[in-house]
């Protein structure tokens, strides 16, 4: 198995937000099996030869992600890559992580596997095991070339595989050294709950006094929800799923269908969270948000929110505070570096210390905010986090 590999230059040249992006160096390996259909693409901010630790989830790309305007794997594991490597830098800039994470940090960096399958190999299906096997075969062969060691989690695409038994995260932690199998959705819940918490304050809203919307409400966003109902807030959800809506109804909570996302928007509600699967924060929805009169603070932990960057100047002149979803989402990547370093080590791998490492991310929220109020909105709340914590 060999890869084609696009240096620098060719990935900007596919995605040219690269060129101005924190790190504007993202290398690909792309592997493809054109007897059975299937291409996977590995970004990765590490350079060769390097040996640094590239994090990020192994996506096997939903239909809806196959299926959007101008996707490729390696523009989708580009894009993705870049918002890992956002989630290093405000983890560095914060101070938050594990205690191995901490110590190693400089030899973090992020990056993003994507697979797209075949219908008949997608999780569930009768050859998901093969797809597997397939990824983690070129796993295997960029340790073994390229110089720099891959760590793998949980991202979409994986479930329960079609022996019934099976989930496809252990499949991949039994057989490939990198893959972990911690569920990265409480602590990333949990940093995105504490963001939420600390911008509300921010703006003199108090949670057990707030409306909260989520658009998107799996795993992460579930446990937002249990954390919001212990402290007392209305929340209202826009979710695709019917029954994950009505799992939410019987708890006393409005729901809205996708279609009903314009009239969700229109609610009145003092914060927005992200977590539906890439795209939600687009230009329209920027603009719904901006003409919302109670909506004050918006956060979250969703890949790929923002399509088009321009859609934060309009909140922001809109005098909306926009914490970027790579600051909300980078526990997952902490959680499945705190596992990976730990396994290495042969030492006790403690999701607590996770949970306890996000409440930092409470002051950074409230601190952020209260800048960005203090200064007019003339500030962007990563320029704000960056002055305080510099």
């Amino acid at each position: 198995m060999t890869a084609t590999i696009l240096p620098p230059d060719e990935c900007r040249a596919l995605v040219p937000e690269l060129a101005t992006s924190l790190n504007p160096n993202v290398w690909v390996y792309r592997f493809t099996d054109p007897a059975k259909g299937w291409t996977l693409s590995v970004a990765t901010h590490a350079p060769p030869g390097s040996g640094k630790l590239s994090l990020g989830g192994f996506r096997i790309a939903p239909v809806e992600r196959t299926s959007s305007p101008g996707f490729t794997t390696d523009r989708e594991a580009i894009a993705l890559a870049m918002g890992m490597e956002e989630k290093v830098h405000w983890s560095r800039v914060i101070g938050v992580g594990g205690p191995l994470a901490l110590r190693d940090i400089q030899r973090i960096v992020g990056g993003k596997c994507v697979l797209a399958p075949t219908a008949d190999a997608r999780i569930g299906q009768p050859r998901d095991a093969a797809l597997l096997d397939f990824a983690i075969a070129a796993f295997q062969e960029i340790e073994r070339t390229a110089g720099i060691h891959l760590t793998t989690g949980q991202d979409l695409g994986h479930g329960t595989m079609h022996d019934g038994t099976t989930s496809s995260l252990g499949y991949l932690n039994a057989r490939y050294q990198g893959s972990v199998v911690a569920d990265t959705s409480v602590p990333t819940g949990e940093g995105n709950f504490r963001i939420l918490d600390g911008m509300l304050r921010g703006v003199d809203v108090p949670l057990e006094q707030a409306v909260v919307g989520l658009i998107g409400c799996g795993n992460i966003g579930m446990h937002i929800v249990a954390r919001l109902r212990e402290r007392g807030s209305t929340i209202l959800v826009c979710e695709s799923r019917a029954g994950r809506r009505a799992e939410l109804e019987a708890l006393g909570i409005r729901t809205w269908d996708a279609a009903g996302k314009a009239e969700f928007l229109r609610q009145p509600m003092d914060a927005l969270v992200l977590n539906a699967a890439g795209g939600t924060m687009d230009m329209p929805t920027a603009r719904a948000c901006a003409a919302n009169p109670r909506l004050k603070v918006i956060c979250g932990s969703e890949n790929l929110a923002m399509p088009d960057p321009a859609a934060a100047e309009v909140l922001r002149a809109a005098r909306k505070v926009y914490a970027p979803t790579e600051l909300g989402g980078m526990m997952g990547y902490l959680t499945a570096v705190e596992e990976y370093l730990a396994r290495a080590e042969g030492v006790p791998f403690k999701v607590g210390t996770l949970l306890a490492a996000a409440e930092k991310l409470d002051p950074a929220g409230y601190e952020a905010t209260r800048r960005v109020v203090a200064g007019g909105y003339r500030e962007s709340f990563e320029d704000a986090v960056t002055a305080i914590y510099a």
